[in-house]
Parts: structure tokens; C-alpha cells; sequence
């Protein structure tokens, strides 16, 4: 391959903006950019099935090329003609340890902090609280398995260029004509047969030659076997240290007709047909008990999948990712326009021009959709910053699970879109949490139960760590056991809320109910010393920067949440003990937030001012959103109070980030402002996506796209205040449109058509047979359904 078109250099990321997790060495980036040689010239016609994002040129950088994905394994794709770059990943390869742990016990130093916030000496309780904070232990990266290059040869001219990725199929495809030859590149990830599968046909025989090899920085050794295979093995680490997971990838190929041969660390295919690219991948990485690594051979392991996949064959193997893909894609519709014969990049960049395009929002929708199924599935990981797909070494903010909104936010639509399997890996990573986290709680507080601080990885760490401002924060965990108890509304499945949702919701009271104390001036329980995630204030009568509170209102709010679930998940078990009844007495007593002066809701117990009255976290606002203390029927004071929280953060800058934005779009949805949410969709568009329609922090997270899906979904239906709204923020722009499949609390599936902005059909589905009030408008009905029947409203 010609390097002058591959630039691998390492550079320094100086100038981000945002530090948390992004020092220097963090934010090391690789540059994995390609040029074209040949003219291109575009078929400039779109694929025939409409959700599918397509461009007339190839990729010319990471965040052009187009995710693939089985839960497990992932792959970006370039759509190369005379080069190709296929970059990989798989889920487990991460640095390794040491990671931040407990050092002794601190209790007596929280108390006398919690003395010196409840007195008002804000800077000496930081000081003193940072003391006692560990430090991060950063870069300890997910990192990249490698990336595929391959070199097609001397290729002056193509026509009819066209690359797609078809999110029906989840196969991404590369099309073009040269020297009157049609060649065909498709790739996928089988959720099926666990290998990624390039297939590169063309329409004379004797056409298909290219040579391929492999690359990747740091631990990383690649050999060739027989005619046909390469074997690379490696293991994460960051230079010497942090040596973590080790893997081997075996690339083999299979010729139709033609010559292949494997020498020096290349795979030549000469004169063939067609040939079929099978990639395995196997680690040492175990989930279940991260210090006892498995010991098998990989490469067997990786040589036993290929065996099976390849005695398939390519078509069956294609038809039956399909199939497993579509079990799950298809579940749900959304029409709101016409489709356009525009690509891609061009609907993207209309928005920056004023333009709305409901179709290109339908298909962002199911793209949000796509990205999850394609990066969490049953059995595997769940999603982290940047889903599964990461070019780096050094990821951004080490590619982790950020549990102060953004892992949280990755599964906002799993249960509302219809993909509840989909959340079930999420839901596995909290409950392997909960071991380390009771550790935590009990050595480092002398607390009983579980809780988990802002940021863990695969080794499963809790303990809270780094500078105060994000790091002293004990309710990373227990946010993330609301996800269980939605799982059960949404499923209704029983015997999950007994064995896994209310065991875990347990521990987290158990921890809340050591750690709460009184304030001295309200008699209330509070929550501290504590955070508004990342966020900072100034010292009254001062300039001085602080972050350290007692009962800040997010704090406030997830505990809320906590015992309410606790309690709610007790009752339908028939649950009553003296546990119960402490949850119950400490819910009585817990301090709420409360409205302002100015008629905002309190992000602190005091009024305080915000250093960055834009802050990109609108953490307060937890109760509207993805709570459920506030909502419109039966506390219209608070939502309003949060409307003007949203509204001044907005009027300063907020927003700014991808996923700030998307979760924006929910709070609009949820305040019933159509035109705002809407709104927010189209500055999504504008400032914050990629040419992939990946979310732009920046860099690339994929938990903006994720959120802006689940609140596209609460503009048109909602079921978290005891009863389903259809569509509660309809914007103008879809005045026509259509949905299928849209899940609701209570087991509820819901199908719906307008015109006009006007209801003119809905369908209920019940899967468990339970009763629901139904809201449009002023209009309310209860409605009795049998178990897996329907009923048109």
C-alpha cells in the first residue's frame, strides 16, 4: 500500500476543551485517514432499500466510515477502490490493571467534611475531601484490535461508485465499475457464526486481486500459516505497563479459483473469481473472574469458529445474520416523509442550511436502533463511550462505562424501541459491580450494601477516584439500577424482578441507608459529601471555584428514585420487613430539591452560582428526565421550575456537547414542547454529528445517538406517569407520519398513523393482559386488554 495516503502518526490533542479524562497522554489520537488515488466517478443513486446511509465517495477518516457490528465484534469500513482500510475491534480488548482502589477507611475524615459544607467552608471541605480522593489511573484504554488494509493495485478510473450500509441487513457495501469489470464488496458481522466476513466479488472471472496485512501499535506480533491464513496475537497494554487483555485474530481466505499465498505478514490472492475474507477473534478476558484469565488456546478457539463458519459457506452465513439481525430491526417502523434520492452527507448538511428532512430524522431514529443491536447483544458486553467501535490506543476518556449519564443513556431507547434483549448486557455489567462496590462501601465508609463512583471498565472498579469535581460521587450505581426495575415494567417478567432487580435495588438502599445523614438545619436526609456531576459553583462572597456539596439535587433525585423502586419492587413480591419499613422511613425523611428565587429548579441546597451557567450536564433535571419524580399531571411546579433550569443553561451556551443535546430533545419531549425538541434534533444535525451520523462530543461518542433516539420516541409516545400519551410532542414538521412497534410501561406495544398533526389511528398490543389509561390530547380512556391481543383506539 502507498503510505503517503496512510498517515499512522501519534499527535497530542492539545486543545479539547473538555479535561475530564482527557489529559495529554489520554487523548493521544491515531490519524487513520485515506486518500483516494483513483477518480472517482458516483453511480449517484440511492439503495433500494431506503433505510440505508450511502455516499458517492469513499471514506476519507474514521468518523466517514461506516459501523458494522454483532454485539462482539466491530468494524469500521472505508469503501476504498484502490485501497481498502477495515478497521476492528472486539469488545474485551482492554489495558489492564492497576486501577483505583480503597486505602483505608475514611470515615471520620467524611464527617468532618460533611461538618465543614454544612458550616459553609466550601474550599477547605474540597481540600480536605481531595486529600483522601485516589488518583486516576489513566490512559487504561479499550483499545483496537487492529486495522485490515488491503491493496487492490494501480486503479486510474471507476464509475458507478457507490458505498451504503443497509441497517435492514447490517451489511456495509462497496460498488463500483473499472476496466468494464462490476465489483461488489460487502461486509458484516455475524451475530450468528462470530466472525466478520468481507465477501469481494466481481462480474468476470479472474478479476478479484488485492494483497492484505494487518496493523496495530504496541503488543502485537503477526504471522503467517499455510497458503491462506494470517495469525496476529497481542495484548493490550500501554507501552509496559497496564498489560491487560490478550488476544489473537486469525484472518483466512477463501479463493474462488485463482492463486493465494501468505508470506512475511501478507496475504496475496491472485486471479480469482471471488474470495471470502472470514475474521475469528478470541481472548483471555473473563468476565465472571477478571484475575483468573482463561487459559485455552486461542488460536483453537479461533480456528474451531472459522472451521464452522466456513463449511456454512458465505450465502447461508449471510442469510442467517440477516435473519438474527432482523428478528430485532424490524420490530419497529417510523415514517415521517418522503424518502430522498439525496445522500447522505448532503440531507446532513442541509440541516446547516435551514432544511428539514423528516425522513433523514426517521432514519437517524433507526440508526440509534441499528448501533445498539449491532454493539450490545445478549451475552455480550454492554455499549461503552464509543459503542464498540475504537480506532485508539489511548480512547477517549479510555472508551469506559461513565456512569454519571453516559453508559446510562446508551440504553434510554432499549426498552421504548422495542430492543429489551439489547439492554440485558447492561443490566449483566451492574449486577458483576455489585461484589467490588459492597467491598467499597464497607472498607472505605463502613456502609453496608453496594455503590459504584462516575467511571468503571471491565475490571469492574468502584472505588470513587480522581480530582473532587467528578470523582467524589457515590451514586454512579446506584443509577443504574433504575434501568432494572424499567426492564420490569416494560416485561413484566417476574422472576427477573425477584432473582436480579430487586436484589440489586437492595443493596443500593442498604448503602443509602448508612450514608444519609440529617442536616442540622432541615432535620432532612441528605446525600454528600457529594457533586453535581462535573459542575462548580463559587463560594458565596467569593470567586473561589468549589464543587462539594451535601444533598446536591441529582444526588437527591436518584435516591428518591432508589427507594421508591426498592419499595415498588417489594410490594408486587409481597415483601414486608424491617428493611422495608427503614426504606420507607428514610424515603419520609429524605430532603427534596427545591425551586429557587428565580424560579429555577435548585441544582445545590443553596442558591448558589454556577461557574459555567452552560454546563453540558443538566444533572438536577434527573427527575424530569430519566426520572420520574416530575412530570406534568402531577407536579406542574417543578417541571415549569426545571423549563427555566433548561431555558437559562441554554441562554448560556448549553447544549454543546452531542449528548448534552440529546438529552435535551427527552427534557423538550417531556415539558410536551414539540417544536423545541424538534428543534434540538436539527442543531444535533448541524453541530453535533459526523458525516457517519456518528455523535460528536467531541470526539465520537455514540451515547448522543443513543439518546436522541429514546427522545424522538418520547415526542411520540410516553408511559412514565401511570398512564400511555400518544404523540405528547408532535412538531409540525411531522404532521404526517406513522409508527409501529413503540413500546410502553405495563407491557404495551403501540401502533399509530396521522395526518395533519391529527390522531387518526392507534392499535394496542398487550403482551401481558394489564390495564392502562390511554391519553391523546385532553382525551383519556381506560382500557382492559387480554394478554397478546389487540385493540384499535
Amino acid at each position: 500500500m502507498n503510505q503517503r495516503f496512510i498517515n499512522l502518526n501519534m499527535t497530542l490533542l492539545m486543545s479539547l476543551a473538555f479535561f475530564f479524562g482527557m489529559d495529554a497522554e489520554a487523548a493521544s489520537k491515531k490519524k487513520l485517514n485515506y486518500k483516494e488515488t483513483a477518480r472517482v466517478q458516483p453511480l449517484n443513486k440511492p439503495p433500494v432499500q431506503p433505510l440505508s446511509l450511502w455516499y458517492n465517495l469513499p471514506a476519507t477518516h474514521w468518523e466517514e466510515a461506516l459501523p458494522v457490528g454483532n454485539g462482539r465484534l466491530g468494524a469500521m469500513v472505508y469503501g476504498g477502490v484502490s485501497e481498502e482500510i477495515i478497521q476492528l475491534n472486539e469488545e474485551s480488548i482492554w489495558a489492564g490493571p492497576p486501577i483505583p482502589e480503597v486505602e483505608g477507611n475514611v470515615r471520620s475524615t467524611i464527617d468532618e467534611v460533611r461538618q465543614l459544607l454544612f458550616d459553609g467552608e466550601y474550599v477547605q471541605a474540597q481540600k480536605k475531601q481531595q486529600a483522601i480522593l485516589p488518583g486516576r489511573f489513566s490512559p487504561r484504554s479499550y483499545q483496537t484490535m487492529g486495522e485490515l488494509y488491503f491493496d487492490f493495485g494501480p486503479v486510474e478510473k471507476v464509475s458507478g461508485y457507490r458505498r451504503s450500509l443497509d441497517l435492514d441487513t447490517a451489511v456495509a457495501t462497496t460498488r463500483y465499475k473499472s476496466k468494464g469489470v462490476n465489483y461488489i464488496r460487502e461486509v458484516s458481522s455475524s451475530p450468528v457464526d462470530q466472525v466478520i466476513v468481507i465477501n469481494i466479488s466481481a462480474d468476470k472471472p479472474g478479476s478479484v486481486s488485492f494483497r492484505s496485512r494487518v496493523e496495530r501499535e504496541g503488543i502485537f506480533e503477526v504471522k503467517t500459516n499455510g497458503i491462506d491464513t494470517l495469525i496476529a496475537t497481542g495484548q493490550a497494554s500501554h507501552g509496559k505497563s497496564h498489560l491487560g487483555v490478550k488476544f489473537v485474530t486469525v484472518y483466512k481466505v477463501v479463493a474462488k479459483n485463482g492463486s493465494t499465498e501468505a508470506k512475511d505478514g501478507v496475504l496475496t490472492v491472485k486471479g480469482a473469481d471471488s474470495v471470502v475474507f472470514y475474521i475469528a477473534a478470541a481472548t483471555d478476558y473473563n468476565r465472571n473472574d477478571t484475575d483468573h484469565p482463561f487459559t485455552y488456546d486461542l488460536t483453537k478457539k479461533c480456528d474451531s469458529t472459522l472451521a464452522a463458519a466456513m463449511q456454512k459457506g458465505y450465502a447461508a452465513l449471510k442469510a442467517d445474520s440477516i435473519k438474527s439481525h432482523q428478528s430485532l430491526f424490524r420490530r419497529v417502523e417510523l415514517k415521517l416523509g418522503s424518502p430522498s434520492t439525496k445522500p447522505t452527507v448532503a440531507r446532513l448538511e442541509g440541516y446547516k442550511n435551514g432544511e428539514v428532512d423528516p425522513d433523514f430524522e426517521a432514519l437517524y431514529f433507526q440508526y440509534g436502533r441499528y448501533l445498539l443491536i449491532a454493539s450490545s447483544r445478549p451475552g455480550s458486553l454492554p455499549a461503552n463511550l464509543q459503542g464498540i467501535w475504537c480506532k485508539d490506543i489511548k480512547g477517549a476518556w479510555n472508551s469506559d462505562y461513565h456512569l454519571n449519564i453516559n453508559m446510562q443513556m446508551n440504553y434510554w431507547h432499549a426498552e421504548t424501541a422495542n430492543l429489551s434483549e439489547c439492554h440485558l448486557p447492561f443490566m449483566d455489567y451492574i449486577e458483576r459491580l455489585v461484589p467490588g462496590g459492597k467491598r467499597t462501601a464497607r472498607d472505605l465508609y463502613g456502609c453496608g450494601g453496594f455503590l459504584a463512583g462516575h467511571a468503571s471498565d471491565v475490571w469492574h472498579g468502584t472505588a470513587p477516584s480522581g480530582n473532587v469535581q467528578y470523582g467524589q460521587w457515590v451514586v454512579g450505581g446506584a443509577w443504574a439500577t433504575q434501568h432494572f426495575m424499567e426492564h420490569y415494567r416494560f416485561t413484566g417478567n417476574r422472576m427477573f424482578l425477584k432473582n436480579r432487580a430487586y436484589p440489586v435495588l437492595k443493596e443500593a438502599s442498604l448503602f443509602f441507608l448508612d450514608w444519609l445523614v440529617e442536616d442540622p438545619k432541615t432535620g432532612k436526609l441528605v446525600s454528600g459529601p457529594s457533586t453535581s456531576p462535573e459542575n462548580k459553583f463559587f463560594m458565596p462572597g467569593s470567586q473561589a471555584e468549589c464543587s462539594l456539596t451535601m444533598g446536591p439535587a441529582m444526588d437527591q433525585q436518584i435516591i428518591w428514585d432508589v427507594f421508591n423502586n426498592t419499595l415498588e419492587a417489594a410490594q408486587i413480591l409481597g415483601v414486608e420487613d424491617d428493611f422495608t419499613q427503614a426504606v420507607q422511613c428514610a424515603l419520609d425523611q429524605l430532603a427534596v430539591p427545591r425551586i429557587g428565587s428565580d424560579g429555577r429548579l435548585m441544582e445545590w441546597t443553596e442558591e448558589l452560582t454556577e461557574s459555567d451557567e452552560g454546563h453540558r450536564h443538566i444533572s438536577h433535571l434527573y427527575g424530569l428526565y430519566p426520572g420520574r419524580q416530575y412530570n406534568m399531571y402531577t407536579s406542574p411546579e417543578m417541571v415549569e421550575a426545571a423549563r427555566k433550569s433548561i431555558e437559562h443553561r441554554l441562554a448560556n451556551g448549553g447544549g454543546h456537547t452531542g449528548w448534552s443535546r440529546a438529552w435535551i430533545i427527552n427534557f423538550r419531549a417531556r415539558f410536551m414542547e414539540g417544536e423545541k425538541a424538534h428543534e434540538n434534533i436539527g442543531l444535533l444535525f448541524k453541530k453535533s454529528s459526523y458525516n457517519n451520523l456518528f455523535d460528536k462530543h467531541p470526539p465520537f461518542q455514540i451515547d448522543g445517538n443513543f439518546g436522541a433516539s429514546a427522545g424522538m420516541i418520547e415526542m411520540l409516545i410516553q408511559s412514565h406517569a401511570g398512564q400511555i400519551v400518544l404523540l405528547p410532542a408532535l412538531p409540525k414538521a411531522w404532521a404526517n407520519g406513522s409508527a409501529k412497534g413503540l413500546c410502553a410501561r405495563g407491557g404495551f406495544e403501540v401502533d399509530m398513523e396521522w395526518e395533519n398533526g391529527v390522531l387518526t389511528s392507534a392499535a394496542l398490543h398487550s403482551k401481558l393482559g394489564n390495564p392502562c389509561v390511554v391519553r391523546y390530547g385532553d382525551k383519556t380512556k381506560n382500557v382492559k386488554i387480554e394478554k397478546n391481543k389487540s385493540v384499535n383506539l
